[in-house]
């Protein structure tokens, strides 16, 4: 009995070390896709949520649903971006690229999702003009530098130097990144999955070990049961 008790008590402990080895593999498998991620695009900030509406060109509004692969940014698409050196930057206007950048006036700020639509070189640094799309005058209509962000959010009149540059925008996934702003805006959400993340956990590591006294008590059972035949027989 002392030896089926220590075996059991190895099997628990194998248990608990097999689920914490695989709770921190699915983590480490994480981590690892973000790092390889931000090597190969060349930024550390390799993936955002848009959170403004302010490329949107409908009139009416854009949710992300109805048209959600319209050539736009809708509040809520998942936006994938690549490191780019200031000189590749398109600013080909209304064709140039629409990059992210930190807030010249406040680079603590929640970065910026626009379209270059000018560009300057002065003193061997490169400056962006941008605007959104969906701010007045609409995409792709001609615009002048009235418009431009360095005289509607930070009135400097100078563009956004180089070095704020995180990146430009390479590819947009629509739907997914309303969850997570739906979460951001609503504490309750967040709480609940965070709940619901911590009882998959504990399932995940209890499971086996319920099974494991199950499996125990069977086997007692069986050998108590064959106890008794023999000794019935005998």
């Amino acid at each position: 009995m002392n030896t089926n008790l220590t075996d059991h008590k190895k099997s628990l402990q194998n248990t608990y070390v097999r689920t914490a080895l695989g709770i921190a593999l699915v983590i480490a498998i994480v981590l690892v896709f973000f790092f390889c991620l931000e090597l190969a695009l060349g930024t550390a900030v390799p993936v955002r949520v848009i959170e403004s509406g302010s490329m949107c060109t409908d009139p009416a509004g854009c949710n992300g649903w109805t048209d959600a692969f319209e050539q736009t940014l809708h509040r809520g698409d998942i936006i994938i971006i690549q490191g780019v050196q200031p000189q590749e930057i398109n600013a080909n206007y209304p064709n140039s690229d629409i990059i992210v950048y930190q807030n010249p006036q406040n680079p603590t700020a929640t970065p910026i999702v626009h379209r270059v639509v000018a560009e300057y070189y002065i003193n061997d640094t490169w400056y962006f003009q941008t605007k959104g799309d969906g701010n007045a005058p609409i995409w792709p209509a001609p615009i002048d530098a009235s418009y431009y962000d360095s005289h509607q959010i930070w009135f400097t009149g100078q563009g956004v130097p180089q070095d704020l540059v995180l990146g430009r925008v390479v590819m947009r996934i629509p739907y997914f990144g309303s969850i997570i702003l739906f979460m951001q805006e609503n504490n309750w959400a967040l709480s609940i999955v965070i709940v619901l993340i911590a009882a998959l956990v504990l399932i995940a590591f209890f499971l086996p070990v319920i099974r494991a006294k199950r499996n125990r008590k069977k086997l007692e059972g069986q050998k108590e049961a064959k106890t008794a035949i023999d000794e019935f027989i005998k």
